[in-house]
């Protein structure tokens, strides 16, 4: 069965769009304001959310939460509807694709001190406007900046 990595190389070959999917971990913090979480990614280093390719079986939303316990260390309550999306280029070994990517919410209840990707990773807190300073895809940092979570979050 080849891996999800294969098959959207197989989709943007056949110039079909290839999808991923993401969470924004947030809290809202002593001050009553939303934080949210960025990790950096394996190899650049860069700040980023988590993310990751559809999990077969699995919704986008079940998906973006498993991606946010392995690259993050969260785990909590993804809500229902997207948050937004964006897309980006992404480097694969046949060359770039383009990305679009599914953004979910997940309120974190819990960090752990050691997850998955621990030593692959770092985590920071930050507030959507710092974050959004950080990230370099403009329309990640778009939506980071106008970032709202409904009130039954």
């Amino acid at each position: 069965m080849p891996t999800p990595k294969k098959r959207a190389i197989r989709k943007a070959k056949k110039g079909e769009r290839v999808r991923q999917v993401a969470a924004i971990p947030f809290r809202i913090g002593d001050t009553g304001e939303i934080e949210v979480m960025l990790v950096t990614s394996r190899e650049t280093k860069r700040f980023i959310v988590p993310k990751g390719w559809p999990m077969k079986g699995k919704s986008g939303r079940k998906a973006a939460t498993i991606e946010a316990m392995e690259e993050a260390g969260v785990v909590g309550k993804t809500l229902k509807a997207p948050a937004g999306g964006y897309s980006y280029w992404k480097r694969l070994s046949a060359g770039f694709v383009r990305v679009d990517v599914t953004v979910y919410l997940l309120r974190v209840e819990d960090q752990l001190p050691k997850w998955k990707e621990t030593a692959k990773r770092q985590r920071a807190w930050l507030s959507p406007v710092q974050a959004a300073t950080l990230i370099d895809e403009p329309e990640l940092s778009s939506l980071l900046k106008t970032l709202k979570v409904p009130a039954e979050a």
